[in-house]
């Protein structure tokens, strides 16, 4: 009933025993709070709050145009919905180092138990647009120890993405990888990879987790759990499919409505409203309130 049960050091410290067990993590993106919690009942490791998903929510494009406020916000009503850990997109900080900063200590303020900063420039776009531009080694280095240092809870995963691949090449992008790694990050997320190939150069080079992206309509083909954990991937996000699903099923019923003059074919198709109040947990809610409210006015008549 309402929120977690579990603290957000306590998430934070869950997250990384699971990092440390060598499983596969599974982090589908929530769109809202009532998806964490249905993510969570489906028995997933952990719930990923993308920055392209806030900014879609808010009708944005993902090109930088998000505030600190507004995904730390939208993060925090996520992270205090599920027992799971929650993985957020900090994009690249939200400005300078210090930005980057407060940044870290808003996300921890806001319950997550990690955070991932990129070497876009700023604004960023879509990490899987062509046109993306990357920052220099020693602009990239150093937000990844602003984070680092900005973290009062040492066990907040501080996670650098690198977008270096489709800039700069392979190589390249692996070389940032192990720089960021000697920086201080804790695990590393290569945006665009385009095979399992490509993967494997990362998790045999690098001795923290890594990050497989796998989001539909992308340069990453869409890999099953299978081959990304053969091929040693730590952690794998589905950002924006639960989005894309929900958005898919809306058009489709306004196209009907629109079409039929009611929603009457769309019905067997909804989620019912039995099924609703089970996963909003009514019937606990209505235990509690029944317990504690017992005013009555009989003894009260003084």
């Amino acid at each position: 009933m309402l929120y977690s049960t579990r603290t957000p050091s306590a998430k934070r410290r869950a997250l990384r025993e699971r990092l440390a067990s060598g499983d596969l993590l599974e982090l589908p993106g929530a769109f809202n709070p009532l998806a964490a919690r249905l993510i969570a009942e489906k028995g997933f490791d952990g719930v990923y709050v993308s920055g392209a998903v806030v900014a879609a929510d808010l009708g944005l494009p993902d090109v930088g145009l998000t505030t600190l406020s507004e995904v730390a916000g939208r993060a925090a009503q996520i992270a205090r919905m599920t027992d799971l850990p929650t993985l957020v997109d900090a994009d690249t900080g939200f400005g300078g180092a210090m930005n980057l900063a407060r940044t870290v200590q808003a996300m921890e303020d806001a319950g997550v138990a990690g955070l991932h900063v990129e070497d876009q420039v700023n604004p960023k776009r879509c990490g899987h647009l062509d046109g993306k531009q990357v920052v220099d080694d020693a602009t990239a280095l150093q937000r990844v120890r602003a984070a680092v240092d900005a973290r009062r809870d040492p066990d907040l995963l501080i996670m650098a993405r690198t977008d270096a691949r489709g800039v700069l090449g392979i190589d390249a992008a692996l070389d940032r990888a192990r720089a960021l790694v000697d920086a201080g990050a804790d695990a590393v997320f290569p945006e665009a990879l385009t095979s399992l190939a490509e993967i494997e150069r990362f998790t045999s080079a690098l001795d923290v987790p890594v990050l497989a992206n796998m989001t539909e309509f992308g340069k990453s083909p869409l890999f099953t759990r299978d081959e990304l954990r053969d091929s040693g991937v730590a952690v794998v996000i589905y950002p924006v499919s639960l989005l894309r699903v929900a958005m898919g099923a809306a058009e489709r019923a306004l196209d009907g409505l629109r079409a039929e003059g009611s929603l009457t074919s769309q019905v067997p198709a909804m989620q019912t409203r039995a099924r609703l109040y089970e996963l909003l947990d009514y019937q606990r809610y209505t235990a509690f309130d029944d317990g504690v409210y017992d005013f009555t006015l009989d003894a009260n008549q003084g």
